[in-house]
């Protein structure tokens, strides 16, 4: 039996991907960004080999039943895959919760996908304009999709999150705060902000700079005025 998605890698056990669970996390191959920051570059590739078989993951959750509360689908892009919907049906059918990591690629694949999680994780790369969007998932411009899986998502009643990785090489102080104006606008109830650690490439940014966000104590009221949950993760 074919593979419903391409796999990069499963972590097993996971306290950090889906809030308050305990969860399994599905790395799918394949992304058409190319954020500065991404530290799961080896998963960018769609072409890439696959190995790995769908089959035993499930038998491995049929063993994992009152262990694990849900499986997260994270990337790479989950998005990329037309295989995902049937995936995230197998998952739910053995009694699993389904969490999703996008950053809202493919609306109308997200608005399939969407009936079926219980959670999402949606990455907010950058101000909502288009030449700092561009910029942020390295040259593509992809900010009309990303918005309209957001307004999807607020739309849904799915419960979700917005969360922000704070690279100072492309973001300022000045930039978390346009990002939550426009989130806020948009009915976003529940934002992070993400420490950004620098990836292999960066020479420049050092912690000053990586924790820079989160010193500003003027922005981080701001942010816990604006939004009913808000908090850092570091």
């Amino acid at each position: 039996m074919a593979n419903p998605i391409k796999i990069g890698g499963v972590e097993t056990f996971s306290t950090v991907d889906f809030p308050d669970k305990i969860a399994a996390v599905v790395f799918m191959q394949g992304c058409p960004w190319r954020c500065p920051f991404c530290h799961n570059a080896f998963l960018q590739d769609a072409s890439a080999a696959d190995n790995f078989i769908w089959e035993k993951f499930v038998d491995f959750l049929k063993t994992r039943r009152g262990i694990l509360d849900g499986v997260v689908f994270s990337g790479g892009e989950p998005l990329m895959q037309d295989g995902l919907a049937t995936a995230m049906e197998e998952v739910r059918a053995l009694g699993f919760l389904i969490g999703l990591h996008t950053g809202g690629y493919r609306p109308r694949h997200l608005a399939k996908v969407l009936p079926l999680a219980d959670w999402v994780g949606f990455d907010i790369k950058a101000p909502l304009t288009e030449e700092k969007y561009k910029t942020a998932v390295g040259g593509v411009n992809h900010l009309r999709e990303a918005e309209e899986s957001l307004s999807l998502l607020v739309k849904s009643g799915v419960d979700f999150e917005c969360r922000t990785t704070c690279d100072p090489r492309i973001l300022s102080i000045a930039d978390i705060y346009d990002i939550a104006e426009q989130l806020a606008a948009r009915g976003v109830k529940k934002y992070y902000l993400q420490r950004y650690r620098p990836v292999e490439s960066d020479k420049t940014s050092t912690d000053a700079d990586c924790d820079s966000f989160f010193l500003d104590e003027e922005l981080l009221a701001h942010l816990r005025r604006v939004f009913p949950v808000f908090d850092i993760r570091r």
